[in-house]
């Protein structure tokens, strides 16, 4: 299969590429600078120059192909009104491009909001919907053309996708905990976070795309709910720094944009993609992650 994938040369991109070309594909995927460009041809990689904001390079790629994976997101945490509408966009032209093909088309989406006092599952509804939504409710919008001849599947991530060289929401939290000197938590701490490791979570996405039927919600999930006071206390270990609670009315200027994530509860289960897939998560635990040293990186920013 000739597989077009978005973010090609981002964090899950670039190791969903990698285990796409060990498993027999051909990737195409957008690259926007030089180096990324360099780093995609280098693994055999057709490259299309290009960004999210580029909607014919868009169309052209996901035309071409027999599959898409669409991964990129502009994560622009002070303008998330021009990020939403990108991501809309962008998934309505990839699912344009592909009505009446029966072609997979995959589109990363989260965990976050899916439930209230429980994990989150597959047959939780996305309640984000329409272009003023979080994500321009790409989710939805991208299961809308299933009714169009797509095979529209669901990539719900982890609010971790976790490994060396990761530069999201961990590698935020152990900035934050360098920067301030103490590793803080919100409130009691016990709200919590689900996690997967991110060759574990490429795997995922590289089955769904071979496997799953149109209208499918995958949860890339190995781990269902780590306190986020036991995060705190992994960083403060592994950064010789005290622990301590953050009050959620100052979450913010403590973490900076994370800390409005880092109070919410993003706990999931995964049993219905097991069962449907047969993934089995192998890669190492969060906490095994930090306490490894895989964010020593993020520590001396």
């Amino acid at each position: 299969m000739h597989v077009f994938v978005t973010g090609a040369s981002g964090w899950i991109g670039s190791h969903t590429v990698d285990d796409l070309l060990a498993a027999g594909h051909t990737v195409s995927g957008i690259a926007r600078s030089d180096s990324s460009s360099a780093a995609l041809a280098a693994k055999g990689v057709t490259v299309l120059r290009g960004d999210l904001d580029d909607l014919d390079t868009i169309r052209r790629g996901a035309a071409d192909s027999d599959g898409v994976l669409h991964l990129a997101n502009k994560h622009d945490w002070g303008n998330p009104t021009a990020t939403n509408a990108t991501e809309r966009a962008a998934v309505e032209t990839i699912g344009e491009a592909l009505v009446g093909t029966d072609r997979p088309f995959v589109v990363a989406s989260g965990v976050a909001g899916l439930a209230q006092g429980r994990p989150a599952t597959e047959q939780d509804p996305n309640p984000f919907v329409g272009p003023d939504s979080m994500r321009g409710g790409s989710e939805n919008r991208a299961l809308d053309f299933v009714d169009q001849g797509v095979r529209s599947i669901a990539a719900r991530f982890s609010p971790t996708t976790h490994g060396t060289g990761d530069h999201g929401f961990i590698a935020a939290i152990v900035a934050a905990a360098r920067e301030r000197g103490v590793s803080g938590y919100v409130g009691d701490g016990t709200n919590t976070w689900a996690a997967v490791h991110v060759t574990d979570a490429a795997r995922l996405v590289r089955l769904g795309l071979e496997q799953a039927p149109a209208g499918t919600k995958l949860h890339a999930v190995a781990e269902t709910a780590i306190p986020t006071r036991a995060i705190a206390e992994a960083v403060g270990e592994g950064l010789g720094l005290p622990v301590t609670s953050v009050d959620p009315a100052d979450a913010e200027e403590h973490f900076g944009f994370i800390g409005r994530f880092f109070a919410m509860e993003m706990s999931a289960t995964s049993e219905g993609t097991r069962e449907l897939l047969g993934w089995e998560p192998t890669g190492p635990r969060l906490l095994e992650d930090v306490a490894a040293g895989a964010y020593a990186e993020a520590a001396r920013r």
